[in-house]
């Protein structure tokens, strides 16, 4: 059966709205993809300080801006499509929006960007609120793209994705375990905007810099780090773990992301050696933003090299729209009314199909 769909993600690094056009068939049991198209439409400045403050706002305008993000993400799938001549080629869109609230002990998550709108304006059904359904069994309602790793990159033994949080799936003989390591790309973003740079590209500034001691303990001191997985990380957890960082205004920059650098390769490979089956070799995909930042990458094989570990980066397009593509396949399972979120992985009562259908009528 092949399906060809819209995949959506919108990560808490801000970096805009990935949209990926991909194909997906599956032949007894075996997932194959194809990324057709692929672009990210960046935030303007209006865009990012809405998503970025959504959490605190009033009830009244979180609700106008769900609907506004909604409408917003349409009209960037609209002109997706035109641009790309997709008219009646394809099926359907899986959104996972914007999160702005994530507070899994309560049961509670949401994903701005109304699924209602994007149907209307794109007159094609819609999969959204995608996590929905694990929280409400008492799953942690992330990672959700193991699945992806498990019917599409099966032959990794590790898969990193590194964005505004790094997230891993370790591959076991007993159930695969996914969870969110530590803060990640939101932070580097945010100092490398103190010097007017959106980003520290190939980890340039980062790789002149060195690491505060005093810092670095403080931050790997986290209470978090040390709770058995499953386990989540909202963007509001995420920012406030790296307060040692942010709050210093007497550092210089270098050293601050030198320190990032550090916490998120310390971290990841602490992840890899409390919870990963021990191997002579073993494999890691890395995607993501921070697979594009060399240095980072460099030093996180350094560190995981002693433990038979070999990263690999794949073609920029995976890299850049794993996520997007990953959402495309949890709508097709969606679609399909198979279980698209793991127990096994979110610590949820049972495996779920999650996934809201809104039918443009």
């Amino acid at each position: 059966m092949i399906y060809k769909v819209i995949g959506l993600m919108s990560g808490s690094s801000l970096d805009g709205l990935d949209i990926a056009y991909v194909q997906l068939e599956e032949v007894r049991g075996k997932w194959e993809y194809t990324i057709l198209q692929a672009e990210c439409i960046p935030y303007d400045r209006q865009w990012s300080a809405a998503l970025k403050g959504a959490a605190a706002l009033p009830v009244p305008h979180m609700l106008r801006l769900h609907t506004a993000y909604g409408r917003y993400t349409g009209e960037a799938v609209r002109a997706f499509m035109e641009k790309h001549d997709l008219e009646h080629k394809v099926h359907f869109i899986a959104s996972h929006g914007h999160t702005v609230f994530h507070e899994p002990a309560s049961n509670t998550t949401f994903q701005l960007g109304d699924g209602a709108s994007i149907a209307a304006i794109c007159a094609l059904p819609v999969i959204s609120d995608l996590r929905a359904m694990d929280v409400a069994h008492g799953g942690q309602g992330a990672p959700i793209v193991p699945v992806g790793d498990r019917l599409l990159f099966g032959s990794y033994d590790l898969l990193l994705n590194i964005g505004g949080i790094a997230n891993i799936t370790i591959r076991r003989p007993d159930g695969d375990l996914a969870f969110d390591v530590c803060p990640a790309n939101q932070v580097i973003n945010a100092l490398a905007g103190r010097v007017g740079k959106t980003m520290d590209e190939n980890g340039a500034i980062a790789r002149t810099g060195s690491i505060l001691p005093g810092i670095l303990a403080t931050l790997e001191a986290e209470e978090y780090y040390s709770q058995v997985p499953p386990r989540s990380l909202s963007n509001e957890q995420a920012m406030q773990m790296a307060d040692a960082l942010l709050a210093d205004d007497t550092s210089e920059i270098k050293d601050l992301l030198r320190t990032t650098t550090a916490l998120i390769a310390g971290r990841i490979t602490d992840a890899v050696v409390r919870y990963a089956p021990s191997r002579e070799q073993a494999t890691m995909l890395v995607t993501g933003g921070g697979a594009f930042n060399t240095f980072l990458v460099d030093e996180l094989q350094t560190l995981l090299a002693p433990y038979g570990v070999t990263l690999s980066v794949p073609d920029a397009a995976v890299v850049q729209y794993k996520e997007a593509l990953v959402m495309a396949l949890i709508g097709v399972l969606r679609w399909r009314e198979e279980a698209n979120v793991f127990s096994s992985v979110t610590g949820s009562s049972k495996d779920s199909v999650g996934g809201a259908l809104w039918l443009p009528g």
